[in-house]
């Protein structure tokens, strides 16, 4: 049979129903160890001689169904499944620096994300920069002799810009340094990190992964070797491993993976458009928008331009809150990715541990708000914003 397309796999992909006797949905297998028919069997497995389950930190029926799955759709040879996103980013960069090391990171990252650097900087001597990633000379010239890891987002968050990842995965191989892309914001079906060359791609799985904004996961794509080194590593000692009931539940919410993402991208187009002609918005920062910076980027790496929009108010923080409190349909939650359209103050909330002047460098205005459009009716939403906007 030839290879399956895309949402063929977020259905069928890493689960065969007649090797579970038959179940069409995949049996959630709640254990948290593994029975051997022997002892010389469990010594067997603990060499790694013979393959089978142990103990479900170390691997899990229900998990590993899950793991394969994400593997095939961001067309990886192997995937890690973590407890949440932050889990899957800690045990990659700890995976990939030791003391000393340097980490060249996008212009903007998650706040959490930000968060980790500094840790690693203060308690372990692992330095970070940020860098706009706009050219390959202005990537080169960013790179250090002790740097040992390229950490992409794109689209960044919260202020959409994009990096071309052709053109990092090329630098990167150049220097022999892996490129580590957050794929959140796109998913699978929008980009693909890995069939542009990039090594390994991370996602906080509690986006659309799930899509219905009752998990918290991460997935982890990259090699086999490269995924079994940090199973038998960081994952398995740290142990921020995903929980089998959390993997059933991602199964699920893939199947709809690819009619979600149509519909959020559909949605946030035509609510990119009419904020683009508001006249109490200054900007609007959307990569489906022809006169976003990276637009040219956006067409050549994303297949859509997917359901996330930051725009900008005529006004400070107090604007910013005051139309979110205004708001009735759309609900104030730092989430994305969601059947349900969130909105969130990125310098008050999902940034807000980040410095001032870090936040300043990174795009973030007090007059930025992040909207992650949900699956309802479009005019709904407008109709919405367009009140809220009108009492400010």
């Amino acid at each position: 049979m030839k290879k399956q397309q895309f949402e063929t796999m977020t259905i069928h992909g890493g689960y065969r129903s007649n090797e579970f006797k038959g179940s069409l949905a995949p049996p959630i297998f709640q254990t948290s160890t593994f029975t051997f028919e022997n002892a010389e069997q469990g010594e067997r497995r603990f060499s790694g001689e013979e393959d089978g389950f142990i103990y479900s930190r170390l691997g899990n029926p229900t998990v590993a169904s899950f793991e394969q799955r994400m593997a095939q759709l961001e067309q990886a040879e192997a995937a890690l499944a973590f407890g949440s996103g932050m889990a899957a980013v800690s045990a990659i960069l700890l995976s990939l620096t030791r003391t000393g090391d340097h980490i060249l990171c996008s212009q903007g990252v998650y706040g959490c994300t930000f968060g980790l650097l500094k840790l690693m900087e203060e308690k372990y001597k692992i330095t970070h920069d940020f860098s706009s990633m706009r050219s390959r000379d202005e990537l080169l010239q960013a790179i250090r002799p002790e740097t040992t890891c390229l950490y992409i987002e794109t689209p960044i968050n919260p202020t959409m810009q994009l990096v071309d990842l052709e053109m990092a995965a090329d630098v990167g191989r150049e220097k022999g340094i892996p490129v580590v892309v957050d794929n959140t914001f796109c998913s699978p079906y929008l980009q693909n990190p890995l069939a542009l060359g990039c090594d390994i791609v991370v996602h906080s799985a509690t986006k659309y992964i799930s899509g219905h904004g009752d998990v918290i996961a991460g997935i982890a794509a990259g090699s086999k070797e490269t995924m079994a080194k940090i199973a038998q590593t960081t994952q398995k000692d740290i142990g921020g491993v995903l929980s089998p009931f959390d993997a059933w539940l991602l199964l699920r919410g893939l199947k709809t993976l690819a009619v979600r993402m149509d519909r959020h991208t559909e949605n946030a187009e035509k609510l990119a458009a009419f904020l683009c002609e508001h006249d109490k918005v200054a900007q609007v920062y959307f990569p489906g928008n022809s006169k976003h910076p990276d637009y040219r980027i956006a067409n050549k790496q994303m297949r859509k331009p997917g359901g996330l929009i930051s725009f900008e108010l005529k006004g400070d923080k107090r604007a910013a809150h005051a139309f979110m409190n205004e708001l009735q349909l759309i609900q104030i939650a730092v989430s994305l990715g969601d059947a349900e359209t969130l909105i969130q103050h990125p310098a008050t909330m999902t940034h807000a541990s980040v410095p001032p002047e870090n936040r300043v460098q990174m795009g973030i205005s007090d007059s930025l708000l992040r909207l992650s459009v949900g699956l309802e009716a479009w005019e709904d939403l407008r109709e919405d914003l367009e009140n809220a906007l009108a009492k400010i």
